[in-house]
């Protein structure tokens, strides 16, 4: 007696392959990958390497800022170069001397302080820099200019670290310092940039006190959605005057916290 075929069955993870760029449904060519999906592989960590060691093109984004009407002001760490920034994580959340002596003498000059401070640094992607500080910022500022936002000069900090902020936000006496920078970058996502944000910037300031929007690029959290998500924050930091853990971002969900309910363990 012939027994029945068994029905062909789709392999299910093909189908889930189009929701992420994840490295799922790779096949096998007896105990190894296939030879497509090496080299793929081996493409994406070439990329991943080039964007840690890929220098900021720091004059074509101080031009583009000048001529939206923003006063710029370049600034380094004190990491010297690429190599010491990745060996002294330390000296990428310093200024150098001369930079310091340089924003001082630029704060000096202002009659007053400012509401917030934005500051752009390579961090360990400057592809993300090139390719998502410039919308970001149109996004972002064409908000707090209609909310009359008193803006400090924008600083971009070449081999800066997340800290560096702190520093630049002191000096320039701004209540608040949002940092965009060049995220880790990972196997399918070399252009990622993330923004922190800390009230009262001062250094020394810990992680636990600032906001972080994280997967901002193309593939990912677009400009126009971090640029609402942080106007969320910083207005909730002006009006609350803290970040951090004590601060969640709700900007999604405007009718459940008018009405005082959490979201996000309400269904």
């Amino acid at each position: 007696m012939d027994r029945p075929e068994a029905p062909t069955v789709a392999n299910p993870w093909q189908a889930l392959r189009r929701f992420t760029r994840a490295r799922i449904a790779l096949g096998r060519a007896g105990t190894s990958l296939p030879t497509a999906p090496h080299l793929e592989f081996q493409l994406a960590h070439a990329r991943a390497r080039d964007a840690v060691h890929h220098p900021l093109a720091i004059e074509p984004l101080r031009m583009a800022l000048a001529q939206r009407g923003r006063e710029v002001i370049v600034l380094r760490s004190a990491a010297g170069d690429r190599l010491v920034y990745l060996q002294r994580p330390d000296r990428g959340r310093r200024l150098d001397p001369e930079s310091r002596s340089s924003l001082e003498e630029r704060a000096g000059r202002s009659k007053e302080g400012f509401d917030a401070a934005f500051v752009v640094a390579d961090g360990l992607s400057a592809f993300a820099i090139e390719a998502n500080a410039l919308p970001f910022v149109d996004a972002m500022l064409a908000k707090l200019d209609l909310e009359r936002w008193r803006i400090a000069p924008v600083v971009i900090v070449e081999q800066g670290r997340v800290a560096v902020g702190d520093e630049v936000g002191e000096i320039l006496g701004a209540g608040m310092v949002a940092i965009l920078i060049g995220e880790r970058p990972g196997l399918s996502s070399p252009d990622s940039m993330g923004i922190y944000l800390t009230y009262n910037p001062r250094i020394g300031t810990t992680d636990a006190q600032r906001n972080c929007i994280s997967n901002i690029r193309r593939e990912g959290m677009s400009c126009e959605l971090a640029a609402h998500k942080l106007n969320y924050l910083m207005t909730e930091a002006r009006r609350r005057r803290l970040t951090g853990v004590g601060l969640k971002d709700e900007s999604e969900a405007p009718g459940a916290i008018a009405a005082g309910r959490n979201f996000l363990i309400e269904g």
